[in-house]
This record gives structure tokens, sequence and C-alpha cells, in this order.
């Protein structure tokens, strides 16, 4: 379970570092791709199990 927590919010982090680092227009626009990246993850960890 905490391997599962820590993938997703890694996803978080990756994604919103990633969209700051590219570019994103403000702190804002760089957390919305992370909620991106955390959904997906989300998905990913209950389709795993």
């Amino acid at each position: 379970m905490i391997r599962d927590l820590l993938t997703m919010f890694g996803a978080f982090i990756l994604a919103s570092a990633l969209a700051g680092a590219l570019g994103a227009t403000n702190l804002g626009t760089a957390l919305a791709f992370g909620q991106i990246g955390f959904a997906a993850a989300t998905v990913y960890v209950m389709v795993k199990r």
C-alpha cells in the first residue's frame, strides 16, 4: 500500500516538475499537469490490483 501511494504522489511531483521545466506559464498550470499524472497513476494502481 505504501508503494502504491508513493507511485501516485511521485507521479504528481514528476509531472508537475516536468511541466514547470518545459515552460508552464505559471504554477497553477504545472499543478494541473500534476493532477493529470496523479490520476493516471491512480488508474494504473487500481488496474494493477
